[in-house]
């Protein structure tokens, strides 16, 4: 199995590059991120590289980490997903942003994806959504209350506080975010109406 390559690029495709490595041209199949980042044609690059093997070709996936190759198989573990589609994801958003977005169970991020619909996107939130705050580089707190808001466990006055919040224009993220940090400042016993002036300053910072 080839699991590197490092070489030169010879030339682009739609969805491809063509790696020269020692003069065997090899076709590795890349996100639309990664090929924006390669270079112009005679420039050297690696590229972590994912092998499929079937019955009638061999087939190259390459990443510009191991990290976001590790993305591209966990993806690949939501049912309906293959790798067309996790190629597509990591072509709209970088591992870390993916990673954030499934932590704060944010389905709307994952769903600009072109090819995924709500229900593709639902899937791969839910499914990873153990496995994605291992990469996330959110609080802890934060994707502590988001999972409690999506199993409808949070308190009252929080997803009051939230819903008021994206009401006022900011994204789900960015207001869970805030209200997370207004409620560990504030306790508990919180009111909504105290949640959401320390969640604007919090916003305001």
């Amino acid at each position: 199995m080839i699991g590197k390559l490092k070489g030169l690029i010879d030339s682009y495709g739609e969805d491809y590059v063509i790696l020269d490595v020692g003069g065997v041209g090899y076709q590795v199949h890349c996100a639309s991120r990664t090929l924006q980042a390669l270079p112009q044609p005679g420039g050297a690059a690696v590229l972590s590289i994912e092998t499929y093997v079937r019955e009638d070709a061999i087939k190259l996936f390459g990443f510009r980490s191991d990290h976001e190759r590790e993305w591209f198989r966990l993806l690949q573990t939501v049912q309906g997903v293959g790798a067309k589609v996790a190629l597509a994801v990591l072509g709209t958003l970088p591992p870390t942003d993916l990673a954030n977005a499934i932590a704060l169970r944010d389905k709307a991020a994952v769903a600009r994806t072109p090819g995924v619909g709500p229900k593709v996107a639902e899937r791969i939130v839910s499914e990873l959504k153990d496995k994605a705050p291992g990469f996330a580089d959110v609080d802890p707190a934060v994707v502590q209350l988001s999972g409690a808001i999506d199993n409808n466990r949070a308190p009252r006055p929080v997803t009051d506080a939230i819903s008021a919040l994206v009401n006022l224009g900011y994204g789900q993220p960015q207001a869970a975010a805030a209200i997370a940090a207004a409620s560990r400042s504030a306790g508990e016993s919180a009111e909504t109406a105290q949640l959401i002036r320390l969640g604007l300053k919090e916003l305001s910072k």
